[in-house]
């Protein structure tokens, strides 16, 4: 297998911009994973937030942008893609208020959702100020790297 040095470096680099502590990246048959160290049982990880595992509870209403226009591509400026597999949340608990719910204003660095990837909260942050004007994602919503989760105008 040879070793793509110039992907791990660009992934890693990523890490340390999102504040995410693990990344996996798939084409084909290859196959790159950058993690920032395991964790150990009982041990806390300072770069997760405290946050309590969210079950998709189906009698707990969910919101979502339904009244969606063309398709968004990664490539808009104002698209928050998935740097991971795991499953997305809108808000810190169940009952709490939505991070950044259609229409509202952020500021770039806000967190604008959770990715649950293997027990570990991952806040996905605003890569620029705006008004978010899709919301692409169901709570609890199992997600792929790469999906658009968020427009951002």
């Amino acid at each position: 297998m040879k070793i793509d040095s110039k992907a791990i470096k660009e992934l890693a680099e990523l890490l340390n911009e999102t504040g995410l502590n693990e990344i996996e990246v798939a084409e084909g048959e290859q196959m790159i994973r950058v993690n920032k160290g395991m964790m150990m049982a009982g041990a806390s990880y300072a770069a997760a937030p405290a946050v309590p595992s969210m079950p998709s509870d189906p009698t707990v209403p969910q919101s979502a942008n339904t009244d969606l226009p063309a398709a968004v591509t990664g490539d808009h400026p104002g698209a928050v893609t998935s740097p991971m597999v795991g499953t997305a949340y809108a808000a810190a608990e169940p009952g709490a208020p939505n991070f950044a719910p259609k229409g509202s204003q952020v500021s770039e660095g806000d967190t604008l959702l959770i990715i649950e990837a293997m027990k570990v909260m991952n806040p996905i942050k605003a890569h620029k100020g705006g008004t978010v004007t899709q919301v692409l994602f169901e709570n609890g919503q199992p997600i792929e790297f790469g999906d658009v989760l968020m427009v951002i105008e």
